[in-house]
């Protein structure tokens, strides 16, 4: 959807000012007595026997075990409860339950290490005690899994650390909790002779005529990890969503247009069913009709035109709510956002003076120009019948097409495309640069196969293979870098915006997990989508799904290429 051109300035204005840091206030929780009395009487030991038996988890999380695989039972009850208390004073375990009339007041929870007063029926809060609990998870976190608290403290507790991911495996006590609580989805069972011993939630679409469009970036949403977590943890609940919708008819007396995130929601719970027969997505194909009614017929259209729309349905949901933020830019305004929204940065130069002007723009995907690279050593005086036979025999590359867009180009000599600088007043031939200033979590890149010629009122489809990686790096491209590279290390003297560590805060090696292509002309084409589930490669056509060799992706014109962030790219899982 982004390209080199100019963007809106009045927008990327008031996005920044929201991006300016303010500085808050520190709240203190107010001192239990209880505990400070407990203290009083016991000294700097009061939890010397426990903190020894903490235990910090996989993913950080620290508890209270002697042995990792150790399970507590309550002593009144008996009984395995989500909530149970180890007493400070005395040997005791107890639930949730039977805590209350235990004669000691201060205990800790067992599996998050918390203090809890029997007292004042609250977890109460101890600056010792937090301290070294916060000391076993990063001395864990630092190496690799430990429980000692005799590390060195970090430097700084708040900074944000990227540690490697470690896949979650429950213990004993989980392992229990799961027994008991939960069922195996039909169709999900561990006969590998089965025809369908497909991943969850792995089934076809019916063509519901012409609608390949639709059913090729659907089988990549489905699968987006954010997104898919999203829905299937019920935190769009389309029962919930459809009562407020009817009370607000009923109060205004005019009816609303049917919630495309309602429906999305009611995608992933037929998806994600356990029935493996394929699915036929009407009842969204008329939703997203309702939300995009230019495009209400069964004519083939555009798979990235969906894509933009389909966002831009969810998206439209919350323009009405007064308490979620509006911006795009900002990623927290609803879930479409929250995983495809990133921010682009532009910088025009003045090349008489020096001035720069930078603005920002948020973005959902990123399209870019199938360019061949250039070789190495060309000639520039080669006539063009010979540039034109050597760009046929080079193979365009993804990263070759990113290191275009964020190449600086001219802006054109003419008078009316000058770049209007404000230090020199006039109009002055300038470069742009695009980079990136925030990566989404999840990066959508679109390449422009179709080309429309405004001159000769000709449109045609490029069908030139392009290289893509299945993983990528995208830190090359990110403003940090173009600056770094333009200014050297004096890069946030030049940048201007204050917030020179917001690049870091996620990480910038990406997985490819979906692509979207296109066979056939112009106006007579068909959509299929390649899959990455498991660390093994499906190829959804329609209601067809079928397993397919690495080698068959890596040859396919891509036209749509979906890449998550490495963090969250579950390679090593059999099952979601």
């Amino acid at each position: 959807m982004s390209s080199n051109s100019d963007h809106q300035t009045h927008h990327d204005r008031s996005f920044v000012s929201n991006q300016q840091h303010q500085s808050t206030a520190v709240i203190v929780p107010p001192p239990c007595s209880h505990l400070a009395e407990f203290k009083a009487g016991r000294g700097v030991a009061a939890f010397g026997k426990l903190l020894e038996c903490i235990q910090v988890r996989p993913l950080g999380r620290a508890s209270v075990r002697r042995q990792a695989n150790e399970i507590f039972h309550c002593g009144a009850c008996g009984q395995l409860s989500l909530r149970l208390y180890a007493c400070v004073s005395c040997p005791a375990i107890v639930c949730e339950i039977h805590a209350p009339d235990h004669e000691h007041e201060i205990s800790i929870d067992v599996d998050r290490a918390e203090l809890f007063c029997r007292s004042c029926g609250d977890q109460v809060y101890d600056r010792d005690f937090d301290s070294a609990i916060v000391l076993s998870q990063s001395a864990a976190a630092t190496l690799g899994g430990c429980n000692s608290l005799c590390a060195p403290p970090p430097e700084n507790l708040r900074k944000r650390r990227r540690v490697d991911y470690r896949p979650w495996t429950p213990d004993s006590r989980e392992r229990a909790l799961l027994g008991s609580n939960s069922t195996l989805l039909p169709g999900n069972d561990e006969d590998t002779s089965s025809n369908w011993n497909f991943p969850v939630g792995l089934k076809g679409l019916n063509n519901l005529g012409n609608t390949c469009f639709m059913n090729s970036v659907l089988q990549a949403l489905l699968h987006t990890p954010p997104l898919r977590n999203y829905f299937l943890s019920d935190r769009h609940n389309r029962f919930v969503c459809q009562q407020k919708n009817g009370a607000h008819e009923r109060k205004n007396k005019n009816p609303q247009r049917l919630c495309l995130a309602c429906d999305t929601d009611a995608l992933f719970s037929a998806v994600f069913s356990g029935d493996r027969k394929p699915y036929s997505p009407a009842r969204f194909l008329y939703s997203w009709w309702q939300h995009a009614g230019n495009l209400a017929n069964y004519e083939m259209q555009d798979a990235h035109e969906f894509f933009i729309s389909m966002l831009d349905g969810i998206h439209e949901k919350v323009e009405k709510d007064e308490k979620k933020s509006h911006s795009q830019g900002s990623g927290e305004c609803c879930i479409a956002h929250r995983v495809f929204s990133g921010i682009l940065r532009s910088d025009v130069m003045c090349t008489a003076c020096g001035f720069t002007s930078t603005t920002y723009d948020p973005c959902i995907d990123i399209s870019l120009d199938l360019i061949p690279p250039e070789p190495s050593g060309r000639n520039t005086n080669t006539n063009t019948k010979t540039k034109t036979k050597i760009d046929s025999q080079l193979t365009p590359t993804l990263v070759g097409c990113l290191d275009q867009f964020t190449r600086p180009e001219r802006l054109g000599s003419d008078s009316d495309q000058k770049f209007f600088c404000q230090r020199c007043k006039i109009r002055q031939e300038s470069l742009k640069q695009m980079s990136i200033r925030k990566l989404p979590l999840v990066s959508c890149f679109h390449i422009k196969r179709f080309e429309h010629s405004p001159v000769k009122k000709l449109s045609r489809k490029v069908d030139r293979y392009m290289q893509f990686p299945f993983s990528l790096d995208m830190s090359p491209y990110l403003s940090s870098s173009i600056l770094r590279g333009r200014f050297g290390n004096r890069i946030f003297a030049f940048d201007g915006s204050g917030n020179e560590n917001e690049e870091q805060d996620f990480s910038s090696e990406f997985e490819l997990f979906a692509v979207v292509t296109h066979t056939g002309k112009l106006d007579a084409g068909h959509y299929v989508t390649y899959l990455r589930l498991s660390n093994e490669w499906y190829k959804c056509d329609d209601c067809w799904v079928t397993r397919v060799n690495e080698s068959i992706v890596r040859g396919v014109q891509g036209y749509m290429m979906f890449y998550v962030q490495k963090m969250l790219f579950y390679k090593a899982t059999d099952k979601i």
